[in-house]
């Protein structure tokens, strides 16, 4: 009896538009994620989506203080950091410090953005840790496009940015334009960490882009 009301319950919260919603959110940005996830490992990112995910959150922070879209803040915010660190940390010996200045530079505003935000304190931690049911429509649509335009774009680059992932030195003499395509997948990486905040947020956006794949990588070396 209790196994047959459970499952009413589960049917009846499956029809309902917001679960229907916050369900298809989740399993886009799985999906942005585990496509991004293996290179990000390979290429030893993973600290720069950490410092991506801070200026995503002060972003967030900002347009939560503006009184618009906190999607459409993360956005904003997710990809000045990718392109930061894409053009100011293009050597390997500098990245870390650069990625370090961006993180403590974005978690500082942040929380200062926040300090000054008048609302409730629900709204505030929803940007940290992410508030999946408060998933809007008009939310998806952006989610949905922003989404495609990453998978085709990384479509597009996946040969020559896997080889410079894997070789980059070989790359590098064949011809492979790193320059060009370090900080385009900066980007994308930008855009698929933003589009994570509002659904995981910004302290949890990190162990989903990079955990799975890390994982995977102990059991394969296929991408």
């Amino acid at each position: 009896m209790d196994k047959l009301f459970d499952f009413d319950l589960t049917m009846r919260l499956l029809g309902l538009d917001f679960v229907q919603t916050a369900l298809l959110a989740a399993a886009v940005l799985g999906l942005v994620a585990g496509v991004l996830g293996p290179i990000i490992v390979t290429r030893r990112m993973s600290f720069a989506v950490h410092g991506t995910a801070e200026l995503a959150f002060t972003g967030a922070a900002a347009a939560l203080l503006l009184g618009i879209g906190v999607s459409y803040g993360a956005l904003a915010g997710a990809v000045v950091a990718a392109l930061l660190l894409g053009l100011l940390g293009g050597r390997e010996s500098e990245r870390d410090s650069v990625i370090g200045v961006v993180l403590a530079f974005g978690l500082g505003l942040g929380v200062l953005l926040l300090w000054y935000y008048p609302g409730r304190a629900a709204n505030k931690f929803g940007i940290l840790v992410g508030q999946i049911v408060a998933v809007e429509p008009t939310d998806l649509t952006a989610l949905l496009i922003a989404s495609a335009v990453v998978l085709v774009v990384l479509a597009l680059i996946y040969r020559p940015l896997w080889f410079a992932s894997v070789d980059p030195v070989v790359a590098a003499a064949r011809g492979v334009p790193e320059r060009l395509l370090a900080p385009l997948f900066a980007v994308l990486i930008g855009v698929g960490t933003a589009l994570g905040v509002q659904i995981v947020g910004a302290l949890l956006v990190m162990a989903l882009m990079v955990t799975p794949a890390a994982a995977a990588a102990r059991v394969t070396a296929s991408p």
